[in-house]
């Protein structure tokens, strides 16, 4: 045998800051990262790509970035602004790939420059992959603007688009430079979208953290009303819960298995049945459900803990059901998710479930019986919710 043995390992770090009005002038957190990391006789390019939506509710933003930036040594803010769609759309299509592309090569930004993204999950993830795949890395920036990126995509490793139909078919795992957490962006939230970014904090609570859990039930009804400090906690908690996941053993997801996508299988698929009309916290926290009833059903999770993860999603407001996840057979289009998140893992199919509330475990084959079975369940629930409603109303 002749051959060459090459071994080496990279050291990552990042820290994801939270803070408010991050581009008011007596703000310093995010000058003060970049002159950290001056080196005396260079200047750092910047090139901020921005959500839509964002622009919308913050029309000043541009201007209050540019004051933010200026005349300051070390850095050579970009004029021109990126102006994506925000949601799915910024995944879906290829040609907000190629507007950040295009930008950076037209402002010759280099592999030492940053790109900082401003957005929800999907921008951020958009951006990171142009980031990854411009001169083979270009350092990321992530400004989260939803309950959804600040406590759960926006904090991780991974980047992407999709493709073909199907979600974050193209990606990579790059961590960020930095990440900042701005609540001051989420007063501008709609309900929905509000709410949708909980459903990731329920997930890792029932998998990792029962204190948490316990937690959420308790503050659920002030999570739903919008209570500053009880979603501040949340997000900073759930952020810990992911890192902590992250750094833990297997942040570039080498193996089968995925246990932060608890929920998951039946969600992307979901979001794609409905061209991402259902929110991904929505599509999640169905997915959650499901997999909580599944659990029951086998016998891994008792009926009371099913009935608080059920209770729970309820009192946030978020969905149980959807005419999609209502299955009769397996033909439905649902089921081709296993396969899908199968394909996408690499191989095994790995699926999380519940033993307790914040203990999963993972199995390889769900029995499309009993998923059948649960969702049945959780349509006489929604019914029964649906009935109890209208008799409130009468």
């Amino acid at each position: 045998m002749d051959y060459i043995q090459q071994d080496f390992s990279v050291h990552f770090s990042y820290k994801v800051f939270f803070t408010e009005f991050l581009f008011n002038e007596k703000n310093y957190l995010f000058r003060d990262l970049l002159k950290s990391v001056h080196e005396e006789g260079t200047t750092r390019k910047i090139l901020f790509v921005i959500d839509e939506n964002i622009i919308a509710h913050f029309p000043q933003l541009n201007e209050q970035i540019d004051f933010y930036f200026k005349d300051l040594p070390f850095i050579n803010l970009i004029a021109e602004k990126i102006i994506v769609a925000g949601g799915e759309v910024a995944k879906n299509e290829e040609r907000y790939l190629d507007l950040i592309i295009d930008a950076v090569n037209r402002h010759g930004v280099d592999r030492h420059s940053y790109i900082a993204g401003i957005g929800g999950g999907s921008v951020l993830d958009l951006t990171g992959y142009a980031a990854a795949i411009a001169h083979r890395g270009i350092k990321l920036i992530r400004i989260a603007t939803t309950v959804l990126a600040q406590d759960d995509s926006g904090v991780g490793v991974k980047n992407g688009i999709n493709y073909q139909g199907k979600k974050n078919f193209l990606g990579t795992f790059v961590p960020p430079f930095a990440v900042f957490n701005d609540y001051h962006f989420l007063t501008t939230l709609s309900d929905r979208d509000w709410k949708a970014g909980i459903s990731e904090a329920i997930k890792v609570a029932l998998i990792k953290d029962a204190g948490f859990f316990d937690w959420l039930e308790k503050n659920a009804g002030l999570l739903a009303k919008r209570d500053k400090l009880s979603m501040q906690y949340m997000i900073k908690r759930c952020a810990e819960l992911h890192m902590e996941h992250i750094a833990g053993g297997d942040p570039f997801e080498f193996g089968s298995s995925r246990p932060l996508d608890f929920g998951h299988w039946s969600a992307h698929k979901l979001e794609q049945l409905t061209n991402f009309e259902v929110l991904h916290g929505e599509a999640v926290a169905m997915g959650i459900a499901l997999d909580t009833v599944y659990s029951n059903l086998i016998g891994s999770l008792s009926d009371t803990e099913t009935n608080r993860v059920v209770n729970l999603l309820k009192a946030i407001g978020l969905p149980l059901t959807h005419r999609y996840m209502n299955l009769n057979s397996i033909d439905d289009p649902i089921f081709k998710g296993l396969n899908e998140f199968r394909e996408h893992l690499g191989g095994r199919l790995t699926i999380m479930l519940l033993k307790t509330i914040g203990t999963g475990y993972e199995v390889h084959e769900l029995d499309p019986a009993v998923i059948i079975k649960a969702s049945r369940f959780l349509k006489d629930v929604h019914e029964s919710q649906n009935e109890q409603k209208q008799h409130m109303s009468c």
